[in-house]
């Protein structure tokens, strides 16, 4: 959980430090969609957070229900092709529920995806130079911060429209 170092400053002569108090190799995973709506008027940002876990297929599909009681309609679910997307209990998932359409994105092709933009912007703005003081400070920090950007629909558009995906504002 070391930060992400942005801007600092100390005296001349001196080098800036910026204390932390939790263990550094602690992880904090992430999954989440940009829920565009059918009309394209609408979006909004889901997102889960699992401190000091990896995002397995039982997360992944415990998101996709939760997602799918929060959308109506059919689903596009453009992904990544991170191992638990692809696992046989996320197949098994898509074949029970026919509103379920998934889409995988190219192998190492980030600048496709919008979430990742999402996420990006998070890091490098509200939670630039952010040293939590404890081990459920940045979770904490990382929802308060992911709840507001839910807020900023501007914000969530231009993440879309700067991806190369056919998905535009109407």
């Amino acid at each position: 959980m070391s930060p992400l170092v942005r801007r600092t400053w100390s005296p001349c002569g001196r080098g800036a430090i910026l204390r932390q108090r939790t263990r550094h190799h602690q992880k904090l995973s992430v999954i989440a969609a940009l829920v565009v709506s059918r009309s394209r008027h609408r979006v909004r940002l889901c997102f889960r957070l699992h401190l000091d876990q990896a995002v397995d297929s039982p997360k992944a599909a415990a998101f996709l229900r939760q997602l799918g009681g929060q959308v109506r309609g059919p689903v596009m679910v453009v992904w990544d092709r991170l191992t638990a997307h692809r696992s046989k209990l996320i197949r098994a998932f898509a074949a029970r529920r026919p509103r379920f359409r998934f889409e995988f994105l190219p192998p190492y092709a980030p600048e496709l995806n919008p979430v990742e933009y999402a996420w990006s912007w998070l890091k490098t703005n509200p939670l630039a130079n952010y040293a939590p003081r404890d081990a459920t400070d940045l979770p904490r920090a990382a929802h308060s911060h992911g709840r507001r950007l839910q807020n900023k629909r501007s914000l969530l558009w231009s993440f879309i429209e700067h991806s190369p995906l056919p998905l535009r504002h109407k």
